[in-house]
This record gives structure tokens, C-alpha cells and sequence, in this order.
């Protein structure tokens, strides 16, 4: 659930290119009447050092009156840390853990360093076992690694060389696939509820049945336990709560955000984190199709001082998604489809139209010959006249 890099953004800046939405598109109204508080839990991937001073005496009482849940970061297995996780289970904070890798592994887990995160699980679990460590759920962050991120803002020419060499690699899809779902039993056999987080690309890309993002960009489509699709709209102002709206259906589970900057100042400029009003309704809409809500960031809502606001928020509430933001969600929607049933059926496209131009050319060679020998022929007959 962590805040993707400037890379995975210029993706969702294609709405901004979508144009206007037509007059007639409603306004949605969510409520959910009857339905208790969402079960929050607060994604945290902070380093070490500053986890003391996040977790104040005043956070952590907030957090239980919250009944919310923390997902920490598997950036290390310090003492220290170990520490931090054993005082939040002493205060019956709900913990799960996110596994991450070291970034030289790609921190992401992804297909292309499975076997690295089958260590890391191995680590993982020694490190909760020596430390007598209390997991509600232990979870797998499916995402293109730190370096697959860097070739997308990489150059045109270093892309295309990374599509054509993966496009065709049927094993990037099988093998990972197998691997994963084989730590996964094996994380369960050792006790462990496991989830998945997911972006919400995999959803669109279950619907045009296709593995062209799977074969491209290294995430796998498996699930343990429960799946998040992570539906952040701080990336997509414009569409909003429309994202949640459109991919909710497809959830079993909805994580939102970012409450949090990226520390690089022209993405905050572009892509500013979610202020209170957009937060709450985010939460609101998830919780329509998620009793779960996933949050990044733990620290972020600190910063912006959302924490102490929930404990008064009446979650039946009404909120309201503009009929514009709904359209472009769903305009969005449909061009992220067209594009990987054109991409995934690209090899037939081109085939089909090759084999039409060669089927043109023998027709017009057939022609000619035809042509020819008539010709022939006619000056046959006027030589024996």
C-alpha cells in the first residue's frame, strides 16, 4: 500500500486528457444506513528511527478507540522495531504485517523476485517468532519493482526494448504465479491470514482476459485470504470517489490515500495528497463496498490531523459523488480496457492485417498473370490467322 513513484502517476494523468463529461451524467448519493464503522487500518512504512515519535501515548489510546489496525512495513527486523510491534500488541492494536523487500530487491513484491521474498518470509518469520510477535494479517504488496518504475520514466526506446523482450514471455505469467501461490499455502500452513494488495489495473485486466500487464510489469495475479485493490485518488482529483465507485464491485476489499506528499514537490504539485472532506468521502464510498478500509498513510493522516476527527465522524452519513466525476471514472475505465485488449490481442491484429495485405497482393499477382496470359493468347490466335 505504499505511495507509488512519480512513474506510476503519469498513468493516472491520462484523465486529465479525457475532456469534458456530458450534462446529463447524475450525481451518486452513498450512504450507508446501518452499517457500523468501517474496520480502518492505517498503512505505515516509516523507518525505524521514527517510529517512537509517530506512536504517541495519545496516537496509540486514539487508535484503540478507533478499534483501527496498523499495517507495518517489514523494512526491517530490528530489535528496535520488534519493540514497537510487541508495544502496539500489548495495547490490542490490530498488526499486519507488510512485506517488503530490501530496495536493492525491488521492495515490491513482484514476479520477478519471488524467490527473494520467499527468504524474506523465512526471515520474517524467524524474526516474529524470536520476538514473540502477534500477526492479524500478514500481507503482500503487489506492484512493479523500484526498477521496473525507473525504466517507465525511462527513455521511449529502453520501454519498448522492455515490452517486446516481455510481451511474447508466456513464464513471466506461469512460473511466478506457481511460486507465489506456493508461499502463500505456505504462509497459511504457518498460521497466517494473508492478503493481497493489489492495483486496481488487475481488475481491468481480469475483465479483457488478458495477462499483458502480468507479462510487462511483473505483478502477479494471486490471492490469499482477502485482496485490496488500492484505489488512491489523490492521483485522479478529477475523477475522485468515481474511481471507487467503478472498480468497487471488483473488490473484496478497497484501500485508499494518499493522505500523504511524496516528498517530490512537482508530484505534490500535480498530484497533492487528499485533504479531509476528499479523505472522509473516500472512506465513506469503501466502506460501501468494504467493511476493511485500508489507508495510506498512517503517517500522513497524523500530519494532516485526521486521526482525532474520526472518532466523531457519523459513518451513515450521506455523501454525494458528482455525476461528472462517475463519468470520467467510467470514461477512464474504458480506455484502460481498450488499451490491454489491443495490447493483449496486438500479435492477431498485426497477423490478420499482414495476412489481408498478402491475400491482396496475391490477388493482384494472380490478376496480372491472368491478364498476361489472355494477352498471350490473343496474339497466339492472330499469328496462326
Amino acid at each position: 500500500m505504499k505511495l507509488p513513484t512519480l512513474a506510476l502517476l503519469t498513468v493516472f494523468s491520462a484523465l486529465r486528457a479525457l475532456g469534458s463529461t456530458p450534462a446529463e451524467n447524475r450525481d451518486v448519493r452513498v450512504q450507508n444506513s446501518g452499517n457500523p464503522r468501517p474496520k480502518l487500518i492505517f498503512a505505515c512504512d516509516k523507518p525505524t528511527s521514527g517510529l517512537d515519535a509517530l506512536f504517541t501515548p495519545e496516537l496509540i489510546a486514539d487508535l484503540k478507540e478507533l478499534k483501527a489496525g496498523v499495517a507495518l512495513s517489514t523494512s526491517d527486523f530490528t530489535p528496535e522495531r520488534a519493540r514497537l510491534v510487541r508495544k502496539l500488541n500489548a495495547a490490542g492494536i490490530p498488526m499486519t504485517a507488510w512485506l517488503v523487500l530490501p530496495t536493492d530487491e525491488g521492495y515490491y513484491v513482484n514476479a520477478s523476485n519471488a524467490l527473494q521474498t520467499t527468504a524474506r518470509f523465512q526471515q520474517f518469520d524467524q524474526w516474529t517468532a524470536d520476538n514473540s510477535l502477534r500477526w492479524a494479517a500478514l500481507g503482500l504488496d503487489i506492484e512493479p519493482t523500484l526498477a521496473d518504475f525507473a525504466k517507465l520514466a525511462g527513455n521511449k526506446g529502453q520501454l519498448l526494448a522492455l515490452m517486446l523482450r516481455r510481451g511474447f514471455d508466456s513464464s513471466r505469467v506461469r512460473l511466478p504465479r506457481e511460486a507465489y501461490s506456493a508461499l502463500i499455502e505456505q504462509m497459511q500452513g504457518r498460521g497466517y491470514y494473508v492478503q493481497t494488495y493489489q492495483l486496481q489495473f488487475i481488475a481491468d485486466e481480469r475483465r479483457a482476459h488478458t495477462t499483458l500487464l502480468e507479462r510487462l510489469f511483473g505483478i502477479v495475479d494471486v490471492r490469499g485470504n482477502e485482496e485490496l485493490l488500492m484505489l488512491y485518488t489523490s492521483f485522479t482529483h478529477a475523477a475522485g470517489a468515481g474511481i471507487i465507485w467503478e472498480y468497487g464491485p471488483d473488490a473484496q476489499a478497497i484501500a485508499i490515500g494518499s493522505t500523504a506528499a511524496s516528498g517530490d514537490p512537482s508530484a505534490d504539485a500535480k498530484f497533492p495528497p487528499l485533504n479531509w472532506d476528499e479523505f472522509l468521502r473516500d472512506a465513506i464510498v469503501a466502506h460501501r463496498f468494504s467493511e476493511p478500509v485500508g489507508i495510506y498513510s498512517l503517517d500522513g493522516c497524523v500530519r494532516q490531523g485526521f486521526i482525532s476527527r474520526l472518532k466523531t465522524v457519523d459513518w451513515n452519513q450521506p455523501t454525494i459523488i458528482p455525476g461528472a466525476s462517475v463519468a470520467k471514472a467510467a470514461k477512464f475505465r474504458t480506455v484502460i480496457f481498450a488499451v490491454l485488449w489491443v495490447g493483449s490481442h496486438l500479435i492477431y491484429l498485426v497477423a490478420g492485417f499482414l495476412l489481408a495485405i498478402a491475400l491482396l497482393v496475391r490477388a493482384i499477382v494472380r490478376r496480372r498473370r491472368q491478364k498476361r496470359a489472355a494477352e498471350e493468347l490473343r496474339q497466339h490466335f492472330q499469328q496462326e490467322v
